[in-house]
């Protein structure tokens, strides 16, 4: 007689236990549905603000890039070429000198 008032006593124990689960899992998934729901009103407006930021810094570099890097980038390189040709009219120039000289003969003592 013991025995089947434990059992009985075990499944009413087992009932509650599911009803109460049951109901944790009904109001976990009631809060992950309140939490998507929040993060779809958070981070909807900071995706478009960063879309906006992306935007204004791609017209940005691309006004950088064409108002100042390019004209310091066709300057320098118009000075390299002068400092280039430069260099190389005065190194032939010497270099003939040089090599004129090489090709005189010794002085006679």
């Amino acid at each position: 007689m013991w025995l089947s008032v434990l059992r009985d006593s075990a499944i009413i124990l087992l009932a509650i236990e599911s009803l109460v689960i049951g109901a944790l899992l009904v109001l976990l998934v009631w809060q992950v549905w309140r939490l998507v729901r929040l993060l779809e009103k958070e981070i909807k407006p900071l995706l478009d603000s960063a879309n906006d930021t992306v935007g204004t810094v791609r017209g940005t570099t691309t006004f950088v890039s064409e108002k100042v890097v390019s004209p310091v980038v066709r300057a320098h390189s118009w000075v390299a070429g002068v400092r280039g040709g430069v260099r190389s009219f005065f190194r032939s120039r010497h270099s003939r000198g040089a090599a004129s000289d090489s090709h005189r003969e010794p002085d006679e003592l």
